[in-house]
This record gives structure tokens, sequence and C-alpha cells, in this order.
């Protein structure tokens, strides 16, 4: 048995010396210190031994034990060694290279225009509230003066969900149930997300953003109204901002009316940007409808207000000379990062 304990070491020993991984290491201790491993196997033919011999031999085979530990703890360090030498030097960087800058991101034309809006608004005392996008049919019509035989409840101009549930087609419902919660003075503007069943082009999409706003108090005129929106759009396209105010009619308002902007490429003289017209159409407006305001809770006779509903995407087009809407959702960095 001395022999072969002596025999077991110098083969520990040989493939200790040509282990080249950690993996390796575990393999030769098993083999050779492990429950079923070779010392082991020498340890149980012991009782065979007389009684002079097994002193002599279990002293000898702890000693070849103990051994073989130490070498495979001194080549288990080499080895870790090594790796991280070589993880190292994969690693390495040479820190006299001129670093690389991260590429910073900037608001999105449509993003940057809605700050600008809302600065305005918020400087003139408003509240921004934002509502569902998955709206009811009392919210989104009804309750804004349009009865069931309505032409804009039609199919074709509006995502349906069922009979009574849509995706909303204007942020007016956003005042709707404003107007139901709060008591006036109300002054409010609500921007977000609209759908309409529409054709994509240069100028319309099924998906949209609107904002809308909101002053109900007592002795509102549409004096309030002109001037609110003057100096919106004073704000945005500067002072020499022209508006022209048209007759028209919206359900939920009365009077109504259209407001245009003088056209930045003519100035009003008539091109083919303008269609001839001197102005390009922006927005609706109007006084609140009384049926409006009764069906809210708000007294006619007491109360009054106006509202007015403006394109971010219009706005957005003219503020940055844009002639394509689709160019605002294809995300092309080409294009994004002009602005």
């Amino acid at each position: 048995m001395t022999e072969q304990l002596k025999a077991i070491e110098q083969r520990a020993g040989e493939e200790l010396s040509k282990a080249a991984d950690l993996k390796s290491l575990e393999e030769i201790r098993v083999k050779f210190l492990g429950k079923k491993g070779e010392i082991t196997g020498i340890l149980k033919q012991m009782g065979k031994l007389s009684a002079e011999e097994r002193p002599v031999i279990g002293q000898l085979a702890n000693k070849v034990r103990a051994d073989i530990e130490a070498a495979l703890s001194s080549a288990q360090e080499k080895l870790k060694a090594k790796a991280e030498a070589m993880k190292l030097e994969a690693e390495r960087i040479d820190v006299t290279l001129p670093g690389k800058a991260p590429k910073l991101g900037r608001p999105h034309p449509l993003n940057a225009t809605l700050a600008e809006v809302e600065e305005v608004f918020l400087g003139m005392g408003f509240d921004i509230v934002e509502g569902p996008e998955v709206e009811t049919d009392h919210y989104c019509f009804e309750a804004l003066n349009m009865p069931k035989h309505h032409p804009a409840r039609d199919t074709q101009d509006t995502f349906y969900i069922n009979e009574n549930v849509l995706l909303r087609t204007q942020t007016s419902s956003v005042q709707i149930r404003t107007m139901e919660k709060l008591k006036p003075p109300i002054r409010i503007i609500s921007p977000g997300r609209v759908y309409r069943s529409d054709a994509v082009d240069a100028t319309h999409s099924p998906l949209f953003h609107q904002i809308e706003g909101l002053v109900i108090d007592k002795g509102v005129t549409m004096a309030d109204l002109k001037g609110t929106l003057e100096l919106l759009l004073k704000r945005l396209y500067g002072e020499e901002t022209q508006l022209r105010f048209r007759p028209h009619h919206f359900p939920y308002t009365e009077p109504s009316a259209e407001v245009d902007l003088m056209c930045f490429n003519c100035h009003g003289k008539g091109c083919s940007m303008c269609k001839q017209e001197g102005y390009v159409e922006l927005l609706g407006s109007g006084m609140v409808h009384p049926k409006v305001l009764e069906g809210c809770g708000i007294d006619p006779e007491i109360y009054s207000g106006f509202a007015f509903g403006i394109g971010l995407e219009r706005i957005t087009m003219g503020r940055y000379n844009i002639n394509d809407m689709r160019l605002l959702y294809e995300n092309d960095m080409r294009f994004l990062e002009q602005f």
C-alpha cells in the first residue's frame, strides 16, 4: 500500500501540473480525494492490514491527502491569478484616448410646441386637465349638444367600441367632466390624443392631438376669447401675427367662429400655400352654448364662457414650416434632429 500511495501522489502531481482551468482541477480533486477517489479506496482496505501496519499506512495516507490538497490549492490560486490577468488585459483601455460624448436627446416638435402652449396658459392662470381617451357617448356627444341623429356620430368618422363606448374624437369630453365636478370660475386647457376614422395623408391621421380651452365665469364675452387667442398665437408666431374670425356653426357653442391665421408665406396677399385666401384655417371657437351649461348644472343666466379647440399638429407644422403631418409620426432621426 505504501507503493500505491506514493504512486497516487506522483500521478496527482503530474496531472495538476497539466491542469489548464478550474474545471480540470475539480475533476482531479474528485478523482483522488472524492468519496470514490483513489485515496478513499486505499483507506477502505485498511481492515486487511495487521495492527502494526495500520498506523503507518494511515499516517502516510493522511500525508498524501494533505500534500494533494495543498497542491490543489496552490494550482487553484495560480489559475485564478492567470484568469484575472487575462481579464485585465482584455478589458484594458487607453485612458489617453479622447472620450466619446453621449448623444443627447431633445424634445419632439409636438412636445416642444405643447410645452410652449402650456406655459402661455399657465401664465394666464389656467389649469391643465386630462381625461380618458376611451369615452362614453354621453361625454363625447350628448353633453355637447349633439343628439343621436348628429352626423358626427357616423361610424365612418368615429371609432366605436360598442353603441355607448368609443375613442374620443375631441378633448371636449374633458371640459364636460370638469364642469360637472367644479363650480365656476373655471379656467382650463385639456390637451391629449384624439381619434377619428381618417385616411392617412399629408394633413390627416386617425390619431392626432388636440388642445381645448374652456373659461366659465360671470361676464365672460367674445372679446375675452379673442384676446386669449391673440395672446397665445402672438407668443407662438410673433407680434406681427394677425387673426381673422369667421362666423361658423358648432353645436356646443353659440355664437361660433373659425379662427384663421394670416399666411406667413404671402402675408395675406394669397398664394398656393393658403389656396389664394391669404389666411390659413387654424381652430374653432365660440361662446359655450346655454344647453351645454345647463346640462352640466351651471346656470346660463348667471354664467357665460368660451371654448376653443386647436390641433397640436397644425400649430406645430406652422411653427416649424412642416408640410406633411406624417413626418411627425415616423420617428425618422434625420428629420427630428433638425429641431
